[in-house]
């Protein structure tokens, strides 16, 4: 890492695109940053996404070996890969991503690699991710209208998961919670795949509302007492902790027990977690997370919110921060950088040429659906 920008994103609202002025001139200052520190010109972006429209679904694929020595090549796997993602799809909504988990070659499963091998069936089990074309859209408009480029787009949670799960962890089976500002975003990960993910309405920002509801306080001094003063875990506070507290309208400020903060905040905390567990639970993954949980994002710096999770889920839970990254590692070690510093290196891992989009295999929305945007445009403009 040899850069970092950061700005205000006024312009989302629970992981979608409400305002795009404000939202392209969010990227355009974080970016510009970025670009000053760094002494480089940045001209492609990878860009995350998430919101409530993000749904996840496995799928199988499969196909007979085409060669006539039954060695299965790359181009049977794409074909079983292919036949995997030919899932019913609404109109309205497009393939991000497809993900293979594990290769069956006859009755021989558990396969990572099939390529070489020898039989007569290969079957594929993929994760794939969808979104609303219109969504993604204006998350790609918005980096267009910024003056960068889109080179790939990438769910939020799978790209945190490159910047702050370990190998084993991914083997054993692990939950990785992000929690954000507007949205929770959830990834399970086991066998070294991804086996589900879910996008969560609800975050950090929820708990500022709390707190400036339930204080009547401003939503921006509400945000600096949740960072400065805020834990999750009320019996981790000593009763006699007091902290000012200002007020609306002008009037002074007054003192309050630090305990009543943690009381409006834990709630809100602990439904973010039961909400998490409860969608494991109904995707049959409740006994799946053997390594445990992973919590990164923003909130998850706040005190307490280690221990809360482990008392929800019950299991071992610690904080994921990007810690596999050079150059300014002492900077972007904060689990606020985790989906950022996930997206760099996941552009680094499939490098692409400037300006156009990445090499992928899954060939998501915009090989598809380029010509379709290209008209749309002219139209517009």
């Amino acid at each position: 890492m040899v850069g970092v920008g950061a700005a205000p994103s006024r312009g989302l609202r629970k992981g979608v695109v409400v305002n795009i002025d404000a939202t392209v001139e969010a990227i355009r200052q974080a970016v510009g940053e970025a670009e000053q520190m760094a002494g480089v010109e940045v001209s492609g972006v990878y860009a995350g996404v998430a919101g409530g429209h993000i749904r996840g679904v496995n799928s199988r694929g499969v196909v007979a070996v085409a060669n006539k020595d039954r060695e299965v090549s790359a181009v049977d796997v794409q074909r079983a890969v292919d036949a995997a993602r030919a899932i019913n799809l609404p109109q309205d909504r497009e393939i991000i991503h497809v993900l293979p988990q594990t290769f069956v070659v006859d009755e021989q499963d558990g396969i990572r690699e099939p390529v070489g091998m020898t039989g007569v069936r290969l079957e594929v089990e993929v994760h794939i991710v969808t979104g609303a074309i219109t969504s993604v859209h204006n998350v790609v408009r918005s980096v267009n209208r910024a003056g960068l480029a889109v080179h790939d787009i990438v769910l939020e949670p799978f790209a945190s998961a490159e910047a702050v799960l370990y190998p084993d962890e991914r083997e054993l089976g692990v939950v990785l919670v992000d929690i954000g500002g507007g949205t929770t975003d959830v990834g399970l990960f086991r066998d070294g795949a991804i086996w589900h993910t879910a996008i969560l309405p609800v975050g950090g920002d929820h708990i500022t509302n709390d707190i400036a509801v339930g204080l009547r306080t401003p939503a921006a001094e509400a945000e600096d007492l949740k960072r400065r003063y805020g834990c999750a875990l009320t019996a981790l506070i000593s009763g006699g902790e007091m902290i000012d507290v200002p007020s609306v309208g002008g009037r002074k400020p007054r003192p309050l027990s630090r305990q009543i903060l943690s009381e409006i905040i834990q709630p809100r905390v602990e439904e973010i977690f039961t909400l998490v567990a409860r969608e494991l639970t109904k995707a049959g993954f409740q006994d799946a997370a053997t390594a445990g949980v992973v919590v990164t994002g923003g909130t998850s710096i706040m005190e307490g919110i280690p221990e809360l999770a482990e008392a929800v889920f019950d299991l071992p839970v610690r904080r994921g921060l990007p810690e596999t990254v050079g150059g300014l590692a002492d900077v972007v070690k904060s689990p606020i950088y985790a989906t950022a510093v996930g997206l760099a290196l996941y552009g680094a891992r499939r490098p692409a040429v400037a300006g156009t989009p990445a090499p992928s295999g899954d060939d998501h929305l915009f090989g598809r659906i380029a010509h379709r945007l290209a008209g749309w445009f002219s139209e517009v403009f």
